[in-house]
C-alpha cells in the first residue's frame, strides 16, 4: 500500500518536474489533461465539418462508381495513417520523449531544417486556412439566412464575415486545447443534426422532383481529367485533419490505446455523415449539385424545402464552424504564446494574459479581413488542400512510421507504406496542378470584397 502511494507520488513529482521543462505554448495551450474521449470530440470536429457538404460536387466530376471508391479509399487510408501517427507518437513517449507538435517529430525523425521549413509552414498554411475558409462559410450561411427574410436588403457579404468574426474573437480566448472538449462534443452533435438535415432534404427534393436525373460528366477529356483531381483535393480536405499530433498532446499520460478509441469515434461519425449526404445529394441533384449541396435547397428566391428548415440548417452549420475554426486556430495560438507568454509565470497573470489576448485578436482580425477580401477563397482552399493536407494527412505518417519502426523491406507494411506514399505524392502534385487550372479559369471573375 505505502510503495503504491510512493509510486504515484514520484510519478506526480515527475509530471510536475516535466510540466515546468515545457515551453510557453505547450504547457499552456496544449495541456495534457484530456481523455479518449475528449479525443474523440477534437478528432470528430477537426475532420468531420462543413466541408462534408461539397461531397455531392465531387462526385460531379468522378460519377457513382469512381465517387464512392475515393471516398472509400480516403475514409480507409487515412484511418491508417492517422493511426501510424499515432502509434509513432505512443513510441516516442514510452521511451520518455513525448512530442507535442507535429513539427516536432519532423524535427526528430527528418531533421530541425523539415520542422522548421515544411513541416512547420506547410500545417500554419494548412490551418490558418481552415480558420480563414470558416470564417468565410460562416458568414455566407448568416448571408443566406438573411436574404430569406430581406431579399433585396443592402447587407454585403463582408458584412457578415465581420460579425462571424466578432464571434471568434470571443472563442479565440478560450485558453488551452483541451478547455473546448465541451464545445467540440456539442460539435459532433450538430454535425449528426445538419448531417442528417442534409440528408433528408436531399431525399424529399430529389423524390418530389419530376425531372429526370442527370449523372453524366461534363466537359472534354482534359476537363474531365482535371475535373477528377480537382473533385480528389475537395476529398482530401474532406478528411484532412493536420494536426493529430497536438490533439494527441492532449491526452492525459499515459496515452497508449487512447488515440485509437478517439478515432473510433471520430469515424463511426464520419461513416455516417460523409457516405450518407454524398450518396443522397448526388443521387437527388446529379451533376447539378453546387459545392455546398445545401445551395440546393434554393434556386431564385424559391425554397424546395420550408423555410423554417433552412434556417435550421444554417444555424446548425453557422455553431459547428466556429468549433471547427477555434479547433484549427491552435496551432496558431500555441506559436503566438511560445513566443509571447513568460512560461515561468503563472498562466492567468497580467504578463501573460495581455499578450495572449493582443496577440489572438490580431490572429482574428487578419483571418477576417482576408475572407472579406478573398470570397473566393474556396478556390485557393484546394490549392491548400493539395498543397497541405496530402502531404500531411497521407504521406508524412507512413514516412515517420518506416523511418521509426523500420520494417522489413520484405514485409507487406513496409510496401503498402511506400506506395502510399508515392501514389498520394503523386496525386497531390496533380491535384495542385489543378486546383492552379481552376484558380485561373475562374480568375476573371475575381473582385476583392465581392458581395458572392
Amino acid at each position: 500500500m505505502g510503495t503504491g502511494a510512493a509510486h504515484g507520488e514520484d510519478d506526480k513529482v515527475s509530471r510536475q518536474e516535466a510540466d515546468r521543462q515545457l515551453d510557453a505554448g505547450a504547457r499552456f495551450v496544449l495541456k495534457s489533461k484530456g481523455s479518449w474521449l475528449h479525443c474523440g470530440y477534437h478528432l470528430t470536429t477537426s475532420i468531420v465539418a462543413p466541408p462534408l457538404l461539397s461531397l455531392p460536387f465531387a462526385f460531379t466530376f468522378l460519377g457513382w462508381g469512381a465517387g464512392i471508391a475515393f471516398l472509400v479509399i480516403g475514409a480507409l487510408v487515412t484511418f491508417y495513417s492517422y493511426n501510424l501517427l499515432s502509434l509513432v507518437l505512443e513510441h516516442h513517449a514510452q521511451k520518455g520523449n513525448r512530442q507535442l507538435r507535429f513539427r516536432d517529430m519532423a524535427n526528430q525523425i527528418l531533421g530541425p531544417k523539415w520542422g522548421k521549413y515544411f513541416v512547420g509552414p506547410i500545417q500554419f498554411m494548412v490551418c490558418y486556412g481552415a480558420v480563414v475558409a470558416c470564417t468565410l462559410l460562416g458568414g455566407q450561411c448568416m448571408k443566406a439566412i438573411y436574404l430569406m427574410s430581406k431579399p433585396d436588403g443592402p447587407m454585403k457579404l463582408y458584412e457578415f464575415i465581420i460579425i462571424f468574426g466578432c464571434l471568434m474573437l470571443t472563442l479565440a480566448q478560450i485558453p488551452s486545447f483541451h478547455s473546448l472538449r465541451h464545445i467540440n462534443m456539442v460539435s459532433l452533435v450538430l454535425t449528426l443534426a445538419y448531417s442528417a438535415c442534409a440528408t433528408g432534404g436531399s431525399i424529399h427534393i430529389g423524390t418530389s422532383s419530376k425531372e429526370p436525373k442527370d449523372y453524366s460528366i461534363n466537359g472534354d477529356t482534359q476537363d474531365r481529367l482535371f475535373g477528377m483531381f480537382n473533385a480528389i483535393a475537395i476529398i482530401a480536405t474532406s478528411y484532412g485533419n493536420g494536426i493529430i499530433p497536438e490533439i494527441q498532446a492532449t491526452v492525459a499520460p499515459p496515452v497508449k490505446g487512447k488515440m485509437f478509441k478517439g478515432l473510433c469515434i471520430c469515424y463511426t461519425v464520419l461513416s455516417f455523415t460523409f457516405f450518407s449526404v454524398s450518396i443522397s445529394g448526388y443521387w437527388a441533384f446529379g451533376k447539378n449539385s453546387e459545392p455546398l449541396v445545401i445551395s440546393n435547397f434554393l434556386s431564385d428566391g424559391k425554397t424546395f424545402v420550408p423555410e423554417w428548415f433552412v434556417l435550421m440548417v444554417n444555424i446548425f452549420i453557422i455553431l459547428q464552424l466556429s468549433a471547427v475554426a477555434v479547433v484549427y486556430l491552435q496551432p496558431t495560438n500555441e506559436v503566438l504564446e511560445n513566443t509571447f507568454s513568460d512560461p515561468e509565470r503563472k498562466e492567468f497573470s497580467a504578463r501573460n494574459v495581455i499578450p495572449r489576448a493582443v496577440s489572438r485578436s490580431l490572429s482574428v482580425i487578419i483571418a477576417t479581413i482576408i475572407a472579406a477580401m478573398l470570397p473566393f477563397f474556396g478556390d485557393i482552399n484546394s490549392l491548400i488542400g493539395a498543397f497541405g493536407f496530402i502531404p500531411l494527412d497521407f504521406i508524412l505518417p507512413v514516412v515517420f512510421f518506416n523511418l521509426t519502426f523500420k520494417p522489413s523491406k520484405r514485409s507487406l507494411v513496409f510496401w503498402l507504406n511506400v506506395t502510399i506514399a508515392v501514389v498520394f505524392s503523386a496525386v497531390g502534385v496533380i491535384a495542385a496542378v489543378a486546383a492552379v487550372r481552376q484558380i485561373s479559369l475562374d480568375a476573371k471573375t475575381y473582385r476583392l470584397f465581392a458581395n458572392v
